[in-house]
Parts: C-alpha cells; sequence; structure tokens
C-alpha cells in the first residue's frame, strides 16, 4: 500500500517555472512507477509525465522539453519540473503509482493506476 501526497503547486507568470513534488509513504522499499496528471476545469484528466522503475520516462506531446519527471530511488519524492510554462498548463496536478511489475508502466492513462494522490493546484498567467 502506498499513500501519495503532492506539493509544490502555485502561480507562475507564463514563462517561469514550477517544481512539484510528491511523497510517497508506506512502502517505500518498492520502486514503483510513477506518473503525474492534470486535469483542468471543465476537462478531462489527462496523463503528463511517467516514470519507470528503471527512469525510463514518458511525455505527453503538450509538454515535451518544457517538463522533466524524475525520481533518484524509491525513497526520494517524485519530482515534475516544469518550465517555460504556459496559461493552458494551468490544472490541479495528480501523482500516481503503479507496482513495477506492471505491464502499464509508463501509461498516461490515470486509471492504469493502482494508487492515486491528492492535487496540488498550478496556475499560471499570461
Amino acid at each position: 500500500q502506498v499513500h501519495l501526497v503532492a506539493s509544490g503547486g502555485g502561480s507562475v507568470q507564463s514563462g517561469g517555472s514550477l517544481r512539484l513534488s510528491c511523497v510517497a509513504s508506506g512502502d517505500t522499499h518498492t520502486r514503483y512507477c510513477m506518473g503525474w496528471f492534470r486535469q483542468a476545469p471543465g476537462k478531462e484528466r489527462e496523463g503528463v509525465a511517467a516514470i519507470d522503475s528503471y527512469g525510463v520516462t514518458a511525455y505527453a506531446e503538450s509538454v515535451k522539453g518544457r517538463f522533466t519527471i524524475s525520481q533518484d530511488n524509491a525513497k526520494s519524492p517524485l519530482l515534475l519540473q516544469m518550465n517555460a510554462m504556459k496559461p493552458e498548463d494551468t490544472a490541479m496536478y495528480y501523482c500516481a503509482a503503479l507496482p513495477p511489475s506492471s505491464a502499464d508502466c509508463l501509461s498516461l492513462r490515470f486509471y492504469d493506476y493502482h494508487y492515486r494522490g491528492q492535487g496540488t493546484q498550478v496556475t499560471v498567467s499570461s
């Protein structure tokens, strides 16, 4: 069982940067596959980035080259460095985890993930 808590959201101007963090508690000996997701008002939740237990990453086309997902080891926070931010990045951001044996590692589908944290709000103004 894994409990996830995301933080680091806030308000930033267009072109600015934020770094989100997701801390896991519970089973911290296993390096889970992890993902970041977001949901803007009136829109469906979408995958942003994912990382598997080997450190391989996947990104949504809309954030490639601007966002970086990382995690040093199983006990380290999951990070999402967001640069060159745009107003369309405004959303509630969520982190999620999946057992490393899953065939869905690197998925950008939120409901593929077994453990999901609460969100942190990100607002980008123009």
